[in-house]
This record gives structure tokens, sequence and C-alpha cells, in this order.
């Protein structure tokens, strides 16, 4: 994974065409609204408390739905699914789980962002006994490779009124500078429930040189896709009371195979299938095992960064892997 699923990222119009529909199904009357979705049930796109149809309910809703508005406070982000291989000229296999969380909180900036702190841990686990792997057989290599999880620490952004722009991991990613647009997402209402969709698709320079890293590098780029969708209760985002929305949704992810599966630059690449959602107790979602194993391992991860620092980057695994690993020596012919 180069990064994260959960993490506050620019998106072009909340993607082609779907972000068109949106913008048009936001500018839609209310007599139009309840004919599309039942005039049972309330509006809850255009208020009372916030007006989805803006970019300053937007940007008040998004803060809402993945953090805390209330900044004393913290607030978990968690997934929980699948990691899938694909090749060319066979089926798609189910390869490991991923299970993990984030946790965040909220600073408001003098210039009035809101800024979202974030650290998020994720584990690949067996697909039979959903413990975390220390070591797994790569069935395309034949071959035992040790699993490096997700660790980041911060993944830091500011939520606007404007889309923001794509991570620059390092400086990696600058060429991707697009227009700034308002920050206008596309809701829908399913009677007494909103729902809401993201895409976002990046291609920047690797921070894994193939030249240097032959085996764990799919390349000199990266082409990564995530694929969110939010739900929840309307009368939620309407109620001004409620500091933290209760959500819950799936994650997809599109990414080159993982460095630790030292696949090289064959042909393929991961997909990732993951539900999501936001939970005040980490405990009804995930083992206790993989509670323990963070408690051991990553403790620091059950607690947000204490304050924001724009000069702090927030790095992409693979750069974090570049960093943290050595190369694999080439591997022997036999």
């Amino acid at each position: 994974m180069q990064q994260n699923r959960r993490e506050i990222i620019w998106s072009f119009g909340a993607v082609g065409a779907l972000g068109a529909a949106a913008l048009a199904f936001g500018q839609a009357p209310r007599k139009a609204l309840a004919a599309n979705h039942g005039s049972a049930a309330a509006d809850y796109i255009s208020g009372p408390h916030l007006d989805l149809r803006t970019p300053e309910g937007n940007q008040i809703g998004y803060a809402r739905l993945t953090s805390d508005l209330d900044e004393s406070k913290q607030r978990y982000g968690w997934f929980k699914g699948y990691v899938m291989g694909v090749r060319p000229g066979e089926s798609i296999r189910d390869l490991f789980g991923f299970a993990g969380f984030g946790v965040s909180r909220l600073e408001t900036q003098p210039d009035g962002g809101i800024a979202r702190v974030l650290r998020e841990v994720g584990y690949y686990t067996n697909l039979k006994s959903g413990e975390i792997m220390e070591e797994w057989r790569n069935p395309y290599l034949d071959e035992i490779v040790h699993p490096v999880p997700i660790a980041n620490d911060p993944f830091n952004t500011v939520i606007r009124d404007r889309f923001a722009r794509p991570p620059q991991y390092g400086g990696l990613n600058e060429a991707d500078v697009r227009p700034e647009q308002p920050f206008i997402l596309p809701w829908r209402q399913r009677g007494e429930r909103l729902e809401m969709e993201r895409h976002i698709h990046l291609y920047y320079k690797s921070a894994l040189d193939p030249e240097v890293w032959a085996r764990e590098s799919s390349g000199s780029m990266v082409r990564v896709s995530e694929f969110f969708a939010y739900y929840l209760k309307g009368a939620d985002m309407q109620n001004p009371e409620i500091t933290a929305l209760d959500v819950h949704g799936v994650w997809n992810r599109t990414t080159p195979w993982l460095p630790w599966m030292l696949m090289g630059q064959a042909e393929g690449h991961c997909q990732y299938a993951c539900f999501m959602g936001s939970t005040g107790d980490l405990e009804r979602i995930h083992s206790r095992a993989l509670l323990d194993y963070t408690e051991k391992h990553y403790a620091k991860y059950f607690s947000a960064p204490e304050t924001y620092d724009p000069d702090t980057p927030s790095l992409s695994s693979l750069e974090r892997y570049s960093d943290e690993r050595q190369p694999v020596p080439p591997k022997q012919e036999t």
C-alpha cells in the first residue's frame, strides 16, 4: 500500500463523470430530491445544519466523517479485508488478509483549514487462521518472503473548502499539479441514509529505483488508485450535536506488487478489498490478538499525533520502505 485509503487528498472533482453528476445532483432543487429519493424522507443534503451542496458544508461534513470536531478527542478508523493477486492469463487469486486501523484528531488552523493528524498501522494476515504473518510463501515464486506491516507516522493533511493538492511524497509527485476545485463531494441520499464515493488516481515516480531494488521495485513509476464508499445516517449528518459521525463503507485499492513480495517487474498487481468504518472502541472490530500485537510492537499507534506540523512530510509506504530496509540480493539460480 503506497499510501492509505482513509487519507484526505485531492481528487479531480470526485472523478470525471461522477464528479459532474455529483455537482448536478447537489444543485438539484428540494422538490427534485424528494422525487428521486422518496417524499417520506427528509432532505439531508441541503440542510438544515449543513448544506452539502457547498464547499463550506463539505469541509465540516467531511471532518466529522473522518474524525471528531471535538479537538480534545481522537477517533479510530478501521479496515479489514483481503489482498488479491492479479496476473495476465489466470484468475484472480486471494493472497492474504489485511487488517488495521488509524487514529486521528483535528486541529483548526489560523486560515480556517482543519488539519487532520493521523497515525495508522496495517497487518497482513493468514487467510485461514487470521494470524498476523511474520513470513509467507509467495505462490508465484515458491519462495518464503517476510511481510512488512504498514506503519505510517504521521500521515497528515488539511481539510479546506477546496480540494487539496495530491500528496507530494517527498517531492516524487510534484509533477501532478492541477487546478484547485471547490470541495464538493458527490453525496447521494437513499431514503434515510446518505452515501458518498471518492476515487483517487495517482501516478508518480517510485522511491524504489529498480536499478537498486531489483527484486522489490515494480518499476520506475508507481500507479495507484483508491476507491472509498461511505454510508451513514442522514439525520446524523444534520444533527449539530454530533461531532463524530458513525460511518461504514468499503475501501478498495489497486497497487503494484508489494515490495516485500519480491516480484520485481513481473506483470500483474495487487488488489485490496476491505470493509472500513469508524469506531470509538477497537475491541468491537479487531481481535484481541491483533490489538495485543499492536501493543507489543506499535504501541504509539493507539494515539494520534499531538499537533499538526506542516514541515513534517507525509511519506508513502515505498519511501518508508526505502528508508528502513535494504535491497534483497538477487535470487540464486539452481
